[in-house]
């Protein structure tokens, strides 16, 4: 069972449970697309690195005397090749690692989908099915988001940045690489703290369209007592007020935006603007070329363009963290109903039911069954009858061990239900509920659902009814 993280801990517990399903043990094909889709990325990179320098040959063999047939040739169909190899790597990388993303996708929403149907009635009655359905979507969706933006955003931008570094230390003076490494710096904490910022905005925003959009689905719904009380205007201003607000909120996002997309182009401008400076002073002083010039306005310019999402990037990560802690969590609830230590399967052959001093409660204040006693014996029938809310359901949720008696017990041949294991639904082939519940599938699903394995021929009686009934012969 997964751990339950502490507060503090959140984000590293759900990127650790996250591992399990990226770097699953035990799946050599799934942990060698990881590697070769890392590979990928990597080379990808490596590649886009070695573009600019092309360039710089490029341009520098343009501005040489006789250089002017061989080398711009050679210089610019090595740029040619190193942007398509760094395309089809960074293809070749989505094709490998969708795979991957995808089995995280389906183990962690498996997991999640066994362990509720290992938990309680209670757990399931006390929640909102839809809210847990979309717990289990937002949560698998975040994965492949978190997956996608770690390993073909965050990472692939860290290293191309190292890589850049390496590069300018090696060319120029320090001075180059402290000015390209603040410049990026900046731009990552202006836009965290300006996202950040921006988030209240956000929130605002979505809390008005969620109030815009109830208050014209409850008006619609009340349609006829809108018309009986000639209210239409009234609605019609409680909605402009709703639509007002989340206009305001619509516009203070937005400007917040306009205000992040302006501080991150003057944080790159200033950037770009320092380093053409001192490469125009190095070509001044004869110690750089112009190829030197352009290479490095190339390599912020090509470094500011997975920063332009950063913000998405950030606000991404952080949602879906949530989303995923929020799915993660569900595998922190524990079963009501246990096995016991020990616990046996329910013995084969002829079984007596008997219900001894049995006593239950859903809520302490309330006492459902109240020291019942009754005796089935093999192969009798017994009917219980009485009004709504006498406990015909109880008992019945009691035998398949749905909860447990707080006082007496329930045993089938002698043997107490708690010492038996759970899952006695098959072994009580001759119990069904009481109410008729159908699945959202065809008939024959319906049909076959007790036995999962019946033939056709075993549905053909019910064939035969729908046909006679379908021919008046009913």
């Amino acid at each position: 069972m997964t751990p339950k993280p502490a507060s503090t801990g959140r984000s590293s517990f759900v990127l650790r449970s996250l591992l399990r399903y990226l770097w699953p043990p035990g799946h050599v094909g799934l942990r060698a697309r990881v590697v070769v889709a890392l590979s990928f990325i990597f080379a990808a990179k490596v590649l886009n690195v070695w573009v600019p320098i092309f360039y710089k040959q490029a341009v520098d063999a343009l501005g040489a005397e006789g250089g002017f047939v061989r080398l711009p040739l050679l210089a610019i169909a090595a740029y040619g090749l190193a942007k398509t190899g760094s395309t089809v790597f960074n293809q070749l990388r989505d094709a490998i690692f969708e795979h991957v993303a995808q089995r995280a996708m389906r183990r962690s929403a498996l997991e999640v989908f066994t362990h509720l149907h290992g938990l309680s009635l209670r757990f399931h009655l006390e929640r909102r099915t839809g809210a847990l359905s979309r717990d289990i979507e937002r949560g698998t969706s975040a994965i492949s988001s978190i997956l996608g933006i770690a390993l073909f955003n965050i990472v692939p931008t860290a290293f191309e940045l190292v890589l850049v570094l390496v590069v300018l230390l090696g060319r120029f003076e320090p001075a180059f690489a402290i000015v390209t490494l603040l410049t990026v710096l900046g731009y990552v904490v202006f836009t965290i703290a300006t996202t950040e910022w921006r988030l209240r905005f956000r929130r605002e925003m979505n809390e008005a369209d969620s109030r815009a959009n109830s208050r014209a689905v409850d008006s619609l719904l009340n349609f006829e007592t809108v018309q009986y009380f000639g209210n239409e205007r009234l609605e019609a201003e409680s909605y402009d007020k709703a639509l007002e607000s989340y206009e305001r909120a619509a516009v203070r996002s937005q400007s917040s935006l306009s205000l992040l997309n302006i501080g991150q182009g003057v944080i790159v401008a200033v950037g770009v603007t320092i380093l053409m400076m001192m490469a125009a002073q190095g070509i001044v002083l004869g110690r750089l070329t112009v190829g030197d010039f352009v290479l490095v306005n190339t390599y912020l310019i090509q470094l500011s363009q997975p920063l332009n999402i950063f913000g998405w990037v950030y606000r991404s990560v952080k949602q879906s963290l949530v989303n995923m802690e929020q799915m993660f969590s569900l595998l922190d609830e524990r079963a009501e109903v246990c096995d016991r230590e020990g616990a046996i399967p329910l013995p084969p052959g002829p079984r007596e039911l008997r219900f001894e001093d049995v006593a239950f409660a859903y809520d302490p204040r309330r006492k459902v069954l109240d020291n019942l006693s009754f005796t089935v014996p093999p192969g009798q029938r017994v009917a219980l009858v009485g009004p709504s809310g006498s406990g015909k359901s109880t008992v019945a949720r009691l035998l398949f061990r749905f909860y447990d008696p707080q006082s007496g017990r329930i045993t089938i041949d002698g043997h107490d239900l708690r010492d038996l294991t759970l899952g006695l639904g098959p072994a009580l082939d001759r119990d069904r509920p009481q109410d008729t519940v159908l699945f959202n599938d065809t008939l024959a699903y319906n049909l076959r659902y007790a036995r999962p394995s019946a033939s056709d021929e075993a549905l053909e009686p019910w064939n035969e009814r729908r046909s006679g009934k379908r021919n008046g012969s009913w």
